[in-house]
């Protein structure tokens, strides 16, 4: 059996305020990625919600990061949340994304579809949706209304082989912890999280059958800590 992998570390890469804290004091923004790619192993950009980036960043993006460094990317709010996955207004938008990003060749990770609150559960909207993605999408749903969370959604994101987004927030019940895919995406997106508390989430994701388990801590300058030490757990 392979061995599962823990693929961990946060929102973003880019904030002043882990100056001091993950990043020296004086670090320019430029050297950043290079800095924060050398300790992690994988990004989430949440910035493509609001702007693809051009080639050419994900360009420089690809030639600043090792080998085997993975950017996860959200997917733009005009298919999650203008579109709202309506496969007939979504389908230029997802060749567009799908085209941008193969500038990253392999070190594109999953790519994260979340869903506005107000949007309830529309399984032929869903399903239509799915087909438009292509045969390598990677594609990880975070759905934000419980109406989602059925069996017949998951049946659904098993047959394309699309992942359900696990997401902890202080605003919600325990997530579900449903494997609709061979790989896993998680949100961890609470303020604090202590070493018990990651120690246990690292054995939840061990009871899985997920080859390898994405994980993303929000934005806080202990986001990259508790993405080491999850990490820490997980191979211990």
């Amino acid at each position: 059996m392979t061995a599962q992998r823990i693929i961990a570390g946060a929102s973003g890469y880019s904030f002043k305020e882990w100056k001091g804290t993950f990043y020296p004091e004086k670090m320019k923004p430029e050297e950043m990625l290079a800095w924060y790619s050398a300790r992690l192993p994988t990004v989430e950009i949440n910035n493509t919600f609001y702007q693809m980036p051009k080639a050419a960043v994900l360009e420089n993006w690809t030639k600043t990061t090792p080998e085997n460094f993975k950017f996860a990317v959200k997917a733009p709010r005009r298919i999650t949340h203008m579109s709202r996955l309506k496969a007939d207004t979504a389908a230029d938008s997802v060749n567009f994304l799908y085209t941008t990003l193969a500038t990253l060749e392999a070190k594109r990770g999953p790519v994260l579809f979340q869903l506005p609150p107000f949007l309830k559960k529309d399984l032929p909207r869903l399903s239509e949706f799915l087909a438009l993605l292509p045969d390598d999408h990677g594609a990880a749903f975070e759905f934000r209304n419980d109406s989602w969370f059925d069996d017949d959604v998951y049946d659904a994101l098993k047959a394309a082989g699309a992942s359900l987004c696990l997401s902890e927030r202080e605003d919600n019940a325990p997530p579900p912890l449903v494997e609709t895919a061979s790989w896993g995406y998680v949100r961890l997106r609470l303020e604090t999280y202590s070493d018990a508390d990651l120690q246990q989430w690292a054995a939840r994701l061990a009871a899985t059958a997920w080859r390898d388990v994405y994980v993303y801590f929000m934005h806080e300058p202990t986001a990259p800590a508790y993405a080491q030490t999850l990490m820490q757990f997980s191979s211990s």
